[in-house]
This record gives structure tokens, C-alpha cells and sequence, in this order.
């Protein structure tokens, strides 16, 4: 398969089968051109197993939006349907089918409101609702749900990462890992998530971050098989890069060879007028060899140079070794807090392919349908009553308390109006489990959703990666820190408006008597 066919099979045909099996249903029974509505949330924050998120990062809308101006329906799509063959081998999709598809195998007819990318969300919220012809809308969901789970799960890694850096530099360093070409979607959503900066050359350049790195073990290998050791590397690369020397230190023994041998260069470096960048740890003991780093080089004169870390980190390897200095740095006559002043951590694979949760459990849901020009909310029940949906048009609003802080995702009718008084906030499971808001604790209420596409194009201005960074950071700033726990985060409210609540328990019942 070459990569024209691979382009190909990327663009309207990125959908999972039955997505279209499920469209050529609604044509046959008449109901394809019925206004429906879609939402795309989440159901749980990942958790990795011995420590869990307690939010995530919006992310992937951009990218799902440039997919959606692309994918349209062509003659070559409509001839690879008509080749599929049924048990008996019949025409899997008929031709009146297929030339409506063809007609109308676009997403102009689509209208859709999101979360913008960079804010920060939770479970049962929606983050995305699709509003058009159910056909369209649900030839959608296969996509829709590709690119935002995707980049929404690597953002929120790579936003804890951030926060267990205390603020130092995180560089995201997983292209050779990462799920083949995914690794610029991951390299994008890392980007967005916090990190700093990326080693991905062409997304970076794409994006308008410089592309980030040092060098390679093998590079030193080299100069050691022609006889010039160690040092002969340090003083090649710094020849070429004297201005951006960083030298990976632990090819053969960092404290007794790659430090020492640094020092050298780096004398050598500052004698020629240039300012020597530092060291990169990958391996053992990361922050007793950062002290002990830092006490080498802070003897000979190179108290400025930075110390990167790296070697398989995530946000809680991060976290121990802050906290691993914080206690031993001081015994060593280091001031923890100036020694972490000079770290940055190179992140890989931990972060690109979310390790410990490699998924984001996002759903797309049915809300509602139009049946005979009326607008009927739709519901799905199910054995866990968590799995429930939260049927309807609706709105999403973000309450802060008289702290400044985010207390509560609030779910409404679309279109109801708050009361005066107090805001009640019902769990949108447990009848009876309900508390209210007097409106003198309530500093600010927030609509979280945008209207991002309709009649065929965007609707507002593209978000720079730049806007949607500084979203992530307001919107941090403004979680309760127990949300923001790396390890048992305090469990964030969405809940819904008392009205809400009352239609979602009358469809139930409704649903239970005719089931």
C-alpha cells in the first residue's frame, strides 16, 4: 500500500463499517434526513493504576475540524462500497443509497458546539455536541471520537507531567515510541497539555514551537569505536554546537567519566567566549545523580548549567525525584529549591502512549431526534446506571465559588435560566443527592460550549497553540488543589439542574414501561 492509498483511506472512509451500515438503515426507513443530536464525553479520567487524574485537558478539536473541511464522499469511495458483499453475495450497500451518499457524503449539513481545546474538563460533560441529518451525524462518530480522545488522553498526561515539574522545562521526547503517525497528534496534544517543547522536528515547525534536543548514545559510541573516547565526542559536538552544548553524560559512568569530561568541555567552551548549556542524566538514580552532578559541576565554576533528566519519567517518577531532593540535597550543603531551579525532564514514551491508560473511555451519544417535526429527547438505559446518559439539549456551565475556584460542572436544559437565590446542583445518578448554592458563594458561572462549525465551515477565530496553553493554565489555577492530586484526587462535581434531572427520570421510566 503505498502512501497515496494510505491518504486515501484516511480521509471520508476513516469510519468504522457499521457507521454506514447504520446510515443505509435510516435511508431505507426514511428517517436519514431527521434532525439529530450527538454528544461526545467522557466517562471516567484515566486512571494508571497506582495513581489517577482527577480532571482531563480538552483536546483534538482543531484537527477534527481539518478532517471535516477535507472528507467528502468521492466516486472512488463510492465504488470501494459497492464492492462489499454480503453473506450471500449480495451488494452489501444498494445503489439508491449510494447516490444519496454521494450527494450528500459531506459535514456542511452539521452543526457543532465544543469545549474549546486547553480548558479543562471532567466526566459526563459533554465535550463536543453534533447537531444535523442522523446519517451525516452519525457517519461522524467513528472520526469525531478517533481525534479528540486521542489528543484529550495525551494532553492530560502531559498536563500532570507539568504539574509534578513544579514549572521546570518538560520536553516531550516520544516520536520513536509513539503509535506510528499518531506521534504528531501525541507531539500536538503534549504541546497543549504543557510540555515545553518537542524533539518532533516537523510538527514542532508546524506549530510554531522550535523542535528541542540533545544527542544520542550512539553518538558518543561512535567516537569511542575510532579511538577519540568520550571526551573526543563532548569536544566535537561542542565544536559544532557551541552555543547549544547539552552533553548526555552516562554512556560509560556519569560521575567518574561523562561529568568530569564535561567540565573539561565545558571550560574549554567558556575560554572561547561561549556559555555552556549542561548535562543530561538517562539513567540510574536520577536525582541522587543530579546532587551529586550539580556538587561536581557548582566545584568547577558551572553552577549555571542546567541538569535534564530523563529515562522512562512520568508525573509520579517526576514527583519522587523532587521530593527525593528536597530531602537529600540539603545533606549534601545544596540548596534543593536553586538545585531544582535547574532541572528540565525529558519525557517519552510514559507520556505519548499514556502509560498505564493507553485510552480515553469518550462515548458518542444520541440525545435527541426529531420525529414528525417534533424534538424528542432520547436516552439509553443500561445494567450500570453510570452508563445512563443524560438525554436532551442542554447546556454546560462552569461555577465558581466565593474562592475564585471551580466548584461544580452544572448541566442544564438549553435555555433555562438559573434562579436568583441559590443554584441546586443534584447528582445526576443518586435520587436525593443534592446540594445547594447560595448565590452570595457564587463568584462567576461560566457556558463552556462554543458553536466551532456550521454550514459547512468554522465558526470564530482558529485558537494559536499559544491561546489554548494559556486556557489550560487559567483553568488549572482555578481547580481545588485536591483535584489536582497526582495520587486519590478529590472527585470534581458535574451534576445537573433540578429540571434536568426531571426529564432525565421521566425518559427512564417511559423507556422501562415500553422496553
Amino acid at each position: 500500500m503505498g502512501i497515496a492509498e494510505r491518504a486515501w483511506a484516511e480521509r471520508a472512509l476513516f469510519l468504522d463499517n457499521y457507521q454506514l451500515t447504520m446510515a443505509q438503515l435510516y435511508f431505507r426507513h426514511g428517517i436519514h434526513e431527521s434532525t439529530a443530536q450527538f454528544e461526545h464525553f467522557t466517562r471516567s479520567c484515566p486512571n494508571y493504576g497506582n495513581h489517577q487524574a482527577g480532571y482531563c485537558i480538552a483536546a483534538g478539536l482543531e484537527w477534527l475540524l481539518d478532517w471535516m473541511d477535507e472528507a467528502s464522499i468521492t466516486d472512488a469511495d463510492i465504488e470501494a462500497l459497492r464492492s462489499q458483499r454480503t453473506a450471500t453475495g449480495e451488494q452489501l450497500f444498494d445503489d439508491d443509497f449510494l447516490s444519496w451518499l454521494r450527494a450528500n457524503g459531506s459535514f456542511d449539513s452539521l452543526s457543532l458546539r465544543a469545549v474549546p481545546e486547553g480548558r479543562v474538563v471532567h466526566p459526563n460533560a459533554p465535550l463536543t455536541i453534533v447537531q444535523g441529518p442522523l446519517a451525516i451525524a452519525q457517519l461522524l462518530e467513528t472520526s469525531l471520537l478517533n481525534h479528540l480522545n486521542f489528543q484529550t488522553l495525551i494532553a492530560t498526561k502531559a498536563s500532570r507531567m507539568v504539574e509534578a515539574a513544579r514549572g521546570r522545562p518538560v520536553l516531550e521526547f516520544g516520536l520513536r515510541r509513539s503509535p506510528e503517525h499518531a506521534a504528531s497528534a501525541a507531539t500536538r496534544a503534549a504541546l497543549i497539555g504543557g510540555a515545553d517543547f518537542s524533539s518532533n522536528t516537523g510538527i514542532s515547525k508546524v506549530l510554531g514551537v522550535p523542535p528541542k534536543g540533545t544527542h544520542a548514545h550512539s553518538m558518543v559510541q561512535v567516537f569511542m569505536a575510532l579511538g577519540e573516547g568520550e571526551l573526543g565526542a563532548f569536544r566535537s559536538y561542542a565544536k559544532q554546537y557551541p552555543d547549544d552544548c547539552l552533553l548526555l553524560v552516562d554512556t560509560i559512568d556519569t560521575l567518574r567519566s561523562g561529568v568530569p569530561n564535561a567540565i573539561t568541555v565545558f571550560d574549554e567552551l567558556r575560554s572561547a567566549g561561549h556559555k555552556p548549556v549542561g548535562v543530561r542524566l538517562d539513567s540510574g538514580d536520577l536525582a541522587y545523580l543530579a546532587i551529586q552532578s550539580a556538587l561536581l559541576l557548582d566545584a568547577a565554576g558551572h553552577g549555571e548549567t542546567s541538569i535534564t533528566l530523563s529515562s522512562g519519567l512520568d508525573e509520579l517518577s517526576i514527583f519522587q525525584i523532587l521530593a527525593q531532593i528536597d530531602q537529600e540535597a540539603p545533606r549534601y550543603g545544596l540548596s534543593a529549591g536553586q538545585l531544582i531551579n535547574r532541572l528540565s525532564f525529558g519525557v517519552g514514551s510514559k507520556l505519548t502512549a499514556s502509560d498505564g491508560h493507553p485510552y480515553l473511555d469518550g462515548v458518542y451519544k444520541l440525545v435527541a431526534l426529531e420525529n414528525q417535526g417534533e424534538w424528542r429527547p432520547a436516552i439509553k438505559l443500561s445494567e450500570s446506571p453510570a452508563k445512563s446518559q443524560t438525554p436532551g439539549d442542554k447546556d454546560l456551565i462552569r461555577v465558581y465559588d466565593d474562592r475564585g475556584r471551580a466548584t461544580a460542572d452544572l448541566l442544564t436544559v438549553a435555555g433555562e435560566e438559573l434562579p436568583d437565590d441559590f443554584i441546586t446542583l443534584q447528582h445526576p445518578i443518586e435520587h436525593g443527592v443534592r446540594r445547594r448554592l447560595p448565590n452570595e458563594r457564587v463568584s462567576a458561572v461560566e457556558s463552556l460550549l462554543r458553536d466551532v462549525y456550521g454550514h459547512g465551515k468554522r465558526v470564530g477565530e482558529q485558537s494559536s497553540l499559544t491561546q489554548i496553553r494559556e486556557r489550560r493554565d487559567r483553568d488549572i489555577e482555578k481547580l481545588d488543589p485536591g483535584v489536582r492530586r497526582l495520587v486519590n484526587p478529590h472527585t470534581y462535581h458535574v451534576s445537573l439542574s433540578p429540571d434536568l434531572w426531571d426529564l432525565k427520570q421521566r425518559l427512564i421510566t417511559e423507556a422501562r414501561g415500553t422496553g
